[in-house]
């Protein structure tokens, strides 16, 4: 995950389906998340109010059987139990906000 910063690469790693950084901070979780080429990511929700922008390549995430694609500098928002899944065609990466309610 080259494409952030040394001292963003020396937070803790986050335990999950994808390779990122997590940073805690009050009733939020920050991801620095990277995703190769050709990853999926199964429709699923999180507990949590999700907020995310693209800082590498694009990521496709679809909603409701519809599908946006967000590139560089795109903001997304997905609320707390909303069903979802992603795709990404190149390799990408996102900073992510996970709100805890």
């Amino acid at each position: 995950m080259p494409h952030f910063p040394e001292r963003l690469r020396d937070l803790p790693k986050f335990e999950g389906s994808f390779d990122a950084f997590k940073l805690t901070a009050g009733g939020c979780d920050v991801l620095m998340a990277s995703y190769p080429a050709g990853t999926r990511l199964e429709t699923h929700t999180h507990e949590t109010y999700n907020v995310g922008v693209i800082t590498q390549g694009a990521m496709m995430i679809s909603v409701d059987g519809e599908e946006r694609r967000y590139e560089i500098g795109d903001w997304y928002e997905l609320a707390a139990g909303t069903p979802h899944s992603a795709r990404t065609e190149e390799d990408t990466s996102e900073i992510e906000f996970w709100f805890y309610y």
